[in-house]
């Protein structure tokens, strides 16, 4: 029974330019790619062609090729519901994360992140036992090697691991659905992304024991995560989070 985050309650005090730059960007790319590949990709003549291009290559990567596909990679997605996931992530949890860490270093964390949970991707799939990957093959017609990787989901999966660490007491509205009743809770941000992080750790030793992936990178969002909470304590403008937090005590937003 899967949460669909609506909202939280953490305020910004800046317009998160760089995170609303961020939000077009990525759907410019798909809009574009999906109606016009050519100006994406001179000479494509659909979207499929742009992917296999743009999008990662775990085995070009190991070899060293087709470097640029670690960042053009983040700026594609797989459909429209994939890019809307996505970026309602984004829209709800990184502006807090920009308010918290300044447009430049928010941008920086952001790409490695994204960076990191390609590491983690291309790893899962390294050490991927041979009959799982031969399940994986045969599940996608073709070795995991060989399929691109998209999406920016392995960088806004850091988002939720600085999230996690700046505002773990912070309020998420989310709904969930029983059959086809919507419910409206309200959680607290470590509750809900602990669990979203367990959900892929799950799902991603799921797929690294039996090679059944379900057309999705679990162990980038792993990686991404655990960048992310990585990067964050180093990431930080001190100043600005001390603010922040003031703030929020002065509203009563903060158990502490």
């Amino acid at each position: 029974m899967a949460a669909i985050p609506l909202s939280d309650e953490t305020p910004t005090t800046e317009t998160p330019v760089v995170n609303l730059t961020l939000i077009l960007v990525n759907t410019l790319v798909y809009i574009i790619g999906v109606t016009a590949p050519g100006l994406l990709l001179p000479g494509a003549h659909s979207y499929d062609e742009v992917v296999f291009k743009l999008g990662l290559v775990p085995a070009l990567i190991v070899a060293g090729q087709s470097l640029y596909t670690l960042i053009t990679s983040m700026f594609l997605h797989g459909g429209l519901v994939h890019l809307l996931g996505n970026m309602l992530y984004l829209y709800i949890f990184g502006d807090n994360i920009e308010n918290a860490m300044g447009r430049l270093r928010y941008l920086i964390f952001y790409l490695l992140s994204g960076l990191g949970a390609t590491m983690f991707h291309i790893a899962s799939i390294m050490f991927m036992p041979s009959r799982a990957l031969a399940n994986a093959a045969l599940e996608q017609g073709v070795s995991p090697w060989l399929v691109p990787a998209i999406g920016a989901s392995g960088a806004i999966s850091g988002v939720l691991g600085a999230y996690m660490v700046y505002f773990p007491y912070a309020e998420i509205r989310v709904v969930t659905l029983w059959g086809f009743i919507p419910f409206f809770l309200q959680l607290p941000a470590f509750a809900y992304i602990a669990f979203w992080f367990i959900y892929q750790l799950a799902l991603g030793l799921t797929t690294a024991l039996t090679g059944v992936t379900a057309g999705v990178a679990f162990w980038a969002h792993v990686g991404g995560f655990l960048t992310g909470m990585a990067l964050a304590p180093l990431m930080v403008d001190k100043r600005r989070l001390a603010r922040i937090y003031l703030g929020y005590r002065l509203r009563g937003l903060l158990p502490f």
